[in-house]
């Protein structure tokens, strides 16, 4: 399963979905979904705006997590 970890890096810096709107431009609604892992994906306008505003990689925002096998 990949998972966008923006709220873990949000919890990292202590930063606000406030704060993130400030950084990157991005709207509230937008970031509020991806905070909290609402969104089943990500625009590359997105991720470049997240991505220059809080001077990370695109891999500091990804993450991957092995499914359970069934």
């Amino acid at each position: 399963m990949i998972r966008f970890s923006l709220d873990k890096l949000m919890e990292k810096r202590n930063l606000t979905q406030k704060d993130i709107v400030e950084i990157s431009g991005i709207s509230r609604n937008t970031v509020k979904a991806l905070a909290t892992n609402a969104n089943a994906r990500i625009d590359f306008p997105t991720l470049n705006a997240l991505c220059r505003g809080l001077g990370v990689l695109p891999g500091d925002l990804i993450e991957y997590i092995e499914d359970e096998k069934q």
